[in-house]
């Protein structure tokens, strides 16, 4: 067992070496929705603002496919309600694992795989015009989040650039039997992989 275990782990460190794996850093913007049935119900609401940062590493495999894991923390996933003089704004904080499998040709590159997020915090800010009231909401929602994230972007030679991508909630964020919530994001994010070459 433990020569199966040594080889297995001298093959995964092997590949790695030799797949030129590249890490790399991200920020951007994240913008905000519910989608589900009962979130599409709601009236007068919008989408919320927030940002996000990662790091990652870029593993390819072949030519033109790569695997790409990411550790993310996004800030202020959520929602707003806005009805004069009334204004609620739901803040999410997730720490997301994107998983996904990248098509590179010419820099170019799109993506797709599935996330898992855990919940860090979770409130709810009421304002009526005069008073804020600001209330923890976590034990209201659920742990976990599981989505699927679709996706585009480039990198020049030099490391930079930029991508855009779109995560679909699969699950249900709010811990309540018969309703149906779910996060609806999507994010612009700006790009370094370090190693890149630099322009002549």
């Amino acid at each position: 067992m433990k020569k199966v275990l040594f080889v297995a782990v001298l093959a995964t460190t092997t590949f790695i070496a030799q797949a030129q794996v590249k890490f790399g850093v991200k920020a951007g913007v994240n913008i905000s929705n519910w989608g589900g049935k009962d979130a599409d119900e709601l009236e007068g609401k919008k989408s919320n603002t927030g940002f996000n940062i990662a790091g990652l590493a870029n593993i390819p495999f072949s030519e033109n496919f790569s695997f790409q894991p990411e550790l993310q923390f996004s800030i202020s996933q959520g929602i707003e309600f806005r009805e004069a003089p009334l204004e609620v704004n739901y803040n999410l904080n997730y720490i997301n694992v994107p998983l996904m499998l990248q098509f590179n040709k010419s820099g170019f590159f799109a993506e797709a795989g599935p996330q898992v997020g855990f919940l860090v915090t979770g409130k709810v800010k009421t304002t009526d015009g005069t008073n804020t009231e600001e209330m923890d909401v976590k034990d209201e929602l659920n742990a976990i989040d599981f989505g699927v994230n679709l996706g585009a972007g480039y990198i020049t030679n030099s490391g930079f650039g930029f991508g855009a991508r779109y995560n679909f909630g699969m699950s249900n964020i709010i811990d309540q039997d018969n309703t149906e919530v779910k996060n609806r994001i999507f994010s612009i994010n700006l790009i370094y992989m370090f190693g890149g070459k630099k322009s002549k």
